[in-house]
């Protein structure tokens, strides 16, 4: 493609991407396609010659744009938002032209020198305490595998990295049994073993009961078992629940544990003043995440990593071949050896323009408004005849249930089940089924950019009248 042509087009693309999101609320929220549906409708092979551009994009509205389910859609209230604003995806289109990969220094100093800025930035912005250093990772699932690895160098003394885990006592993690199901994942990928993470009970606002922690940890040292790192929650994916941190981190402290936080999507709410009270006590965390890409207007993916002691990321990821020798290697930072993979996207080029654009200010009055607009959404619940708050709201997240008299808690049960299925095949809006306390609730989240008060109160209508049809 010519230069000249791919103005034309690129142009063109705009004009869609600004045509689409004008149109989205139209749009049934979830794809409304079947399992191979859209496979059926692609081509067994690669086109052996050139097609028309006029033809790809009549594809994308024939093809894709059916079988997408649309997160940026104002109605859009299931698991966490994933944002595309303007501003993120203005300096996407200009990290996708630089093309540029991060791995070292060298390799674009303004890569890596803006993104050290940038995370900066983002630590003040969250009140995290001076000292802490950033990196990019691609999601709070990496940012805590990464964690539990150094937490597992830490505890071995980088032996497991380098002769691996046989021979080592056992060594167990601890998160809260609401933690987020990547917490087990990355229990197993690290080697520690899926049996080994140890599921903390909670309070009754589903937050880790510390005593619990700390019973676990003495059972475990009884057992010839090394306690090795703990994974608190700022916001749990279920309810939104938040772990107190002051109370962990002494118990880390006085054991010798890692503390890594997962605030992938709550952190977000720290650049608001009233609610930088659940960071008490984060002067004892090792590790911290959370995910611009959920709450802070900046596409997917984008994950801020902090860390207090990066010399032992380096330690634990750090490999040098030949050919990756530089002359300024020590005086500057290689983000390479900050994570898993080599390669790296320049993504701190999207935050820029998010955090530039928009400034701090313009991003508290989106979260103030989504935060108000589930107050308001909580209201409606606890007016309505027969639905019930079951939790929240948690910053922009609660959970309900539908309880018509009559029934019983079993049937009760299968009609939430119901109802949910129910929701998100209408799609009007688009919701998420958890458990709360055993029981089957459905969870709403409220977090896309341009979800208004007329979009909630059209979504909790459709919301009242399937459940009114399914008794």
């Amino acid at each position: 493609m010519e230069l000249e042509t791919f103005r034309r087009r690129a142009h063109e693309l705009v004009e869609l991407m600004v045509d689409y999101w004008a149109r989205v609320e139209a749009l049934p929220v979830r794809a409304q396609v079947r399992p191979g549906e859209v496979a059926a409708r692609l081509p067994k092979s690669a086109p052996e010659e050139p097609e028309a551009f006029e033809a790809l994009l009549e594809d994308v509205e024939r093809i894709i744009l059916p079988g997408l389910t649309h997160w940026q859609h104002p109605r859009f209230l299931a698991f966490f938002p994933a944002n595309a604003s303007p501003p993120a995806i203005l300096g996407e289109m200009l990290a996708a032209a630089f093309a540029v990969n991060g791995l070292i220094w060298e390799g674009s100093p303004a890569a890596t020198e803006l993104e050290q800025v940038v995370l900066d930035w983002l630590r003040q912005a969250i009140g995290l305490p001076e000292g802490l250093r950033g990196v990019i990772q691609t999601t709070a699932s990496e940012a805590t595998l990464t964690a539990l690895l150094v937490a597992r160098e830490r505890a071995t003394g980088l032996r497991a990295r380098d002769q691996g885990l046989s021979g080592l006592p056992p060594m167990a993690v601890y998160a809260s049994e609401e933690a987020h199901s990547s917490v087990e994942k990355d229990v197993g990928i690290a080697g520690f073993g899926r049996r080994m993470l140890r599921r903390i009970p909670t309070d009754e606002r589903l937050a880790m009961r510390p005593e619990a922690l700390e019973a676990a940890i003495r059972e475990d040292l009884a057992r010839g078992i090394r306690p090795t790192a703990v994974v608190a929650t700022l916001g749990t994916t279920g309810t939104g629940a938040c772990d107190p941190l002051a109370p962990i981190g002494a118990i880390c402290r006085r054991y010798d544990l890692f503390l890594h936080v997962d605030a992938a999507w709550a952190g977000s709410a720290l650049i608001l003043p009233e609610w930088r009270h659940l960071l008490a006590g984060v002067e004892q965390v090792d590790s911290f995440v959370f995910n611009p890409h959920k709450w802070l207007m900046t596409n997917f993916d984008c994950s801020a990593h902090f860390v207090r002691d990066a010399d032992e990321l380096v330690r634990t990821f750090e490999i040098l071949p030949a050919y990756l020798h530089t002359r300024d290697r020590g005086r500057v930072v290689d983000y390479r050896d900050w994570g898993i993979p080599l390669g790296r996207r320049f993504r701190a080029l999207k935050l820029w323009f998010v955090l530039r654009l928009y400034g701090l200010e313009g991003l508290r009055a989106i979260l103030r408004r989504h935060i108000a607009l589930a107050r308001e959404l909580a209201g409606w619940i606890e007016a309505e005849p027969d639905f019930r708050l079951i939790t929240g709201p948690e910053l922009a997240l609660l959970t309900f249930r539908f309880e018509p008299a009559g029934l019983d808690e079993a049937a009760r049960d299968a009609l939430n089940r119901r109802l949910v299925q129910a929701i998100n095949d209408d799609g009007r809006t688009y919701v998420t089924p958890t458990v709360v306390r055993g029981r089957p609730v459905i969870r709403l989240c409220v977090g896309v950019l341009r979800t208004e008060r007329r979009h909630l109160e059209e979504a909790w209508r459709a919301i009242v009248e399937l459940a009114r049809g399914l008794v």
